[in-house]
This record gives C-alpha cells, sequence and structure tokens, in this order.
C-alpha cells in the first residue's frame, strides 16, 4: 500500500501543477453540452418556403395557415410563377415549393380532389423528411375536416369517419424531445473523450520526459503504476459527471426517472474502462502524436456506432456488431436507461457484465504490456 499511495500522490500532484489542463477538463463538458445540447436537433422545423397560390381564395389561405401552424414551415417568400419558385429552391433561399392550382377552391366546392404540389429540396434528407411527413399530415386533416363538413351539411351523421382508428402511445418521451435522447448521450461521449484522451498520453508522456526510467526502478509493480495512473482520473470523471448531470437537468430539463446513485457506481465502471483504453493506447504508442492520433481511431466510430445518433439496429450487422466491442455502447444504454426509463440493475445487468468484462481485459492486457517494456 505504501508504494501504491506514492504513486497516487505523484499523480495528484502531477495533476495539480498543469492547473489548465485541470482547467479545461472541468469547463470544457459543461460548455460543449451547452452547445451540443442545443446545436443538435433532430426536430427539423421552421423551414423557409415559397408559395405560388394561384386560387387566392379562403381554402386556399385556410391550407397556408393549417402549414404554417405545425411549425415546420415558414412562409418567407410569396411567388408569381413556378419559375420563381424554382429560382428560390435552386438558390438555397426555400427548403420547400408549395404550389396551390388556380381551380383549388372550386373542386373543394364540388366535392372533387385538389391537387397540391410540394416541392422539397432533397439534398438534406433529414430537413426533407420532415417536410414531406408534415406536408402529408396537413393534408389528411384538412381532408378530414372538409369529409366532416360536408356530411353536417348533408345531415349525415358523423361519428366515424375513420375506418382505423390508430392511437398512439408514446412512453419515456411523450413530447420527443430532441434533448431529452441527446443530451445524455453528449454527456457519455464527452467523458470517453477525455477519459481516453488523458490517459493515452499518461505513459508515453512519462517516457518523453524521461522520467519512466524513474519508475521503472522503483520496486512498484505493475498493476500498481496502471491503478496510481487511473485512479486521478476517476475523480476526474466523476468531476465532469456532475457538471453534466447539473446543466443536463437544469438547463434541459432531462428527467431522472431512475437511481442517480445507481448511475454513479454504473458511471465508474464505464469511467475505468475508458481510462483502461486510453491506457492500453499509452502502452503502445512511442511518443505523443501517435498516442493522439490512437486515441481519434477509436473516437470517431464510438460516436459513429455506439447508437449516440444513429440506431444500431439500423446499422449493416458487420457494423452492428463493431459497436459491441465498444464501451460507449454499453454506457449509452445505461445512461438512457436510468435518466429517461429508470431502470435497475435487474435490467441493465448485460451492459454491466460487457463493461466489466471489457475493463478485465483492457486493463490486464495494459498491464502485460507494461511488463514487457520493463524486459
Amino acid at each position: 500500500m505504501t508504494r501504491f499511495w506514492a504513486i497516487l500522490k505523484k499523480e495528484f500532484i502531477q495533476m495539480r501543477r498543469d492547473r489548465l489542463t485541470i482547467s479545461i477538463m472541468t469547463v470544457m463538458p459543461f460548455i460543449q453540452l451547452l452547445i451540443f445540447g442545443f446545436a443538435i436537433n433532430t426536430d427539423v422545423k421552421h423551414l423557409p418556403a415559397v408559395v405560388y397560390d394561384q386560387s387566392l381564395s379562403q381554402e386556399s389561405r385556410e391550407f397556408l395557415d393549417s402549414l404554417t401552424a405545425t411549425e415546420y414551415y415558414d412562409i418567407h417568400y410569396i411567388a408569381d410563377s413556378y419559375q420563381e419558385v424554382n429560382d428560390r429552391i435552386q438558390q438555397g433561399q426555400a427548403k420547400v415549393g408549395v404550389i396551390l392550382p388556380a381551380d383549388y377552391a372550386n373542386r373543394i366546392k364540388h366535392g372533387r380532389s385538389a391537387q397540391i404540389q410540394v416541392i422539397v429540396d432533397a439534398s438534406d434528407s433529414t430537413s426533407a423528411a420532415s417536410a414531406i411527413s408534415a406536408a402529408q399530415l396537413v393534408g389528411q386533416r384538412k381532408s378530414q375536416e372538409i369529409l366532416i363538413q360536408k356530411l353536417a351539411a348533408n345531415g349525415l351523421p358523423i361519428a366515424n369517419t375513420q375506418a382505423i382508428d390508430v392511437r398512439i402511445r408514446p412512453w419515456y418521451n411523450p413530447d420527443f424531445v430532441t434533448a431529452f435522447f441527446m443530451v445524455p448521450g453528449i454527456s457519455g461521449t464527452i467523458l470517453s473523450l477525455t477519459m481516453i484522451l488523458l490517459t493515452s498520453l499518461a505513459i508515453v508522456r512519462e517516457r518523453e520526459r524521461g522520467t519512466l526510467e524513474q519508475l521503472i526502478v522503483t520496486p512498484l509493480k505493475s498493476g500498481e503504476l496502471m491503478v496510481g495512473k487511473i485512479l486521478p482520473y476517476v475523480l476526474v470523471g466523476y468531476v465532469q459527471l456532475t457538471i453534466l448531470l447539473v446543466t443536463g437537468i437544469a438547463i434541459f430539463d432531462i428527467p431522472t426517472q431512475g437511481s442517480i446513485l445507481l448511475l454513479y457506481l454504473l458511471t465508474g465502471l464505464f469511467i475505468t474502462a475508458s481510462l483502461g483504453l486510453g491506457l492500453l493506447i499509452s502502452n503502445i504508442a512511442k511518443n505523443q502524436m501517435q498516442g493522439m492520433l490512437m486515441s481519434f481511431f477509436i473516437l470517431l466510430p464510438s460516436i459513429m456506432l455506439s447508437g449516440f445518433i444513429f440506431p444500431r439496429d439500423s446499422m449493416p450487422k458487420i457494423f452492428y456488431y463493431l459497436g459491441t466491442f465498444i464501451p460507449l455502447t454499453y454506457y449509452l444504454e445505461i445512461i438512457r436507461g436510468i435518466l429517461l426509463k429508470g431502470l435497475g440493475i435487474s435490467y441493465l445487468w448485460p451492459q454491466i457484465a460487457a463493461l466489466t468484462a471489457f475493463t478485465t481485459i483492457v486493463l490486464t492486457i495494459s498491464v502485460a504490456k507494461f511488463k514487457k517494456r520493463l524486459d
């Protein structure tokens, strides 16, 4: 224990001397969560639209009002021709073009189908999908309203105007707030990013500074050195988690359905797994530049394949299984499961087992790799 406390004290002294890094590690999570929490939003709304209304009737104005009421469309331009609609979309001034025919009102009054053309700039697939679904929903609602009005005018019963009544009950995030899904994911990503980067330079930094030889001649065992390198950053990780949770709850109103204590306990497992991975990189790299590049080589797949943004179930099988080797994959299920669903250990044991196995394997390889360097 004396040897272990000595290396632990040495790491804390080194961290205290590097005050800039400590400041960055504590301030950066808050700033990044604010930026990405507000910037990353899959609910694409207020798309600029150009309208060519050839009908100029009350019915056409009612349809356009229904479009803008969804908040997916903001009518910025009123066109006088098809060509102007095309020009606005081609120049990027509008993402959506809505064209109402001259006989729109006449067709509705006589009970005939009125066609409305909606041109969507699909170069941005996310915006296009939102625009298309909103237009289809408005069309369905207006059709139903017209049908009800016709039935009422003719004195016919209107108790059931739908053959199929689909009633949807969204659980856990009924208002589809993007921040509820993204902020926990951003928190896990920030933790993974900082923990891997910090420890990926630990051993290689000692080598470049010439202090590794001093550690080698000490009676420290390899395992003691590895644990001594990790523990100070575990504390830093918990500080970051606290900052992220307070920011998410206070600013983004993230729900906390489950046990915060359980989240802290399981986060320790994830932090250790990330630190162990960074330590393995540090044992392999020959200089700090290599350690940095190898870290980024791991971090980008972690973001893309972990389910942070894209659902893993929709990925090709090979990439789905590659995601199972990433610690962030399991932690995202833990943090989202606890905060949004209120899950307990009985539901999270597969993720706990995976993180435990990953941590054990990575730390074992790191210790073995460092022993080889001692020989």
